[in-house]
C-alpha cells in the first residue's frame, strides 16, 4: 500500500505597490516562499518576465528541486551499493520554452560530478545514476525528460563518465 506524504508552503505576493495590478507594470514580481521553520525565500519572476535578477525564480527553483532530489536518491544508491562518496557537485541546466502567455520545460539536464573513495568502483558508480534518476520523486512527477551526464572522479582524476552516445539513451527512456 502506497505511503502518502503531504508538504505545505506559503507563498506571499509582495510587490503591489501603491496600484496593484492596474497595468502591467505597476506591479512588481516580488514575493517570499514560507515553509514553517525555515529561513524565508525570495522569490520573483525570471527578469525576462519583468522579475527581479536578485531574487530566486520558479524556473531557477524547479530545476535546483530536481537536482536536490536527484542527488539524494543518488547518495541513497551509492551507500545501499557500498559506493563511498566524498564529494558531489552538480551543474543543472534547464530549457524552457515559451508561446503564446504560457510555456513549458522541454528538458533539464543535470551534470553531477561523484567523487568516490575506490576507483575499482567507478562503473557502478555511474550506473548508480540510473536508478537514482528512477527512484527521484520530482523527476518522476514532471513531464519532460530530466537526463544526467555524469562524470565520476577518483584520486583526482575522471575515471568514469557519459558518452555522448548516451545522451540519446537516456533521452528515450522519458
Amino acid at each position: 500500500m502506497p505511503m502518502r506524504h503531504a508538504y505545505a508552503v506559503e507563498v506571499e505576493w509582495t510587490g503591489a505597490g501603491a496600484e496593484g495590478t492596474a497595468t502591467h507594470r505597476s506591479y512588481t514580481r516580488d514575493h517570499v516562499v514560507r515553509v514553517e521553520g525555515l529561513p524565508d525565500i525570495l522569490g520573483s519572476a525570471d527578469p525576462t518576465f519583468r522579475g527581479d535578477r536578485g531574487r530566486h525564480n520558479p524556473e531557477q527553483l524547479l530545476l535546483a528541486a530536481l537536482a536536490q532530489c536527484h542527488m539524494l536518491s543518488y547518495l541513497h544508491q551509492a551507500a545501499s551499493r557500498g559506493i563511498v562518496v566524498t564529494a558531489y557537485r552538480d551543474a543543472a541546466t534547464g530549457e524552457m520554452e515559451t508561446a503564446g502567455t504560457g510555456g513549458r520545460f522541454t528538458r533539464a539536464v543535470l551534470h553531477p560530478v561523484v567523487t568516490i573513495a575506490d576507483a575499482t568502483r567507478a562503473a557502478d558508480a555511474l550506473d548508480a545514476h540510473e536508478q537514482a534518476g528512477r527512484d527521484c520523486f520530482i523527476a518522476s512527477s514532471v513531464a519532460f525528460p530530466v537526463l544526467h551526464e555524469a562524470t565520476i572522479v577518483a584520486d583526482g582524476r575522471v575515471v568514469a563518465e557519459h558518452a555522448p552516445g548516451d545522451r540519446a539513451a537516456a533521452e528515450g527512456q522519458r
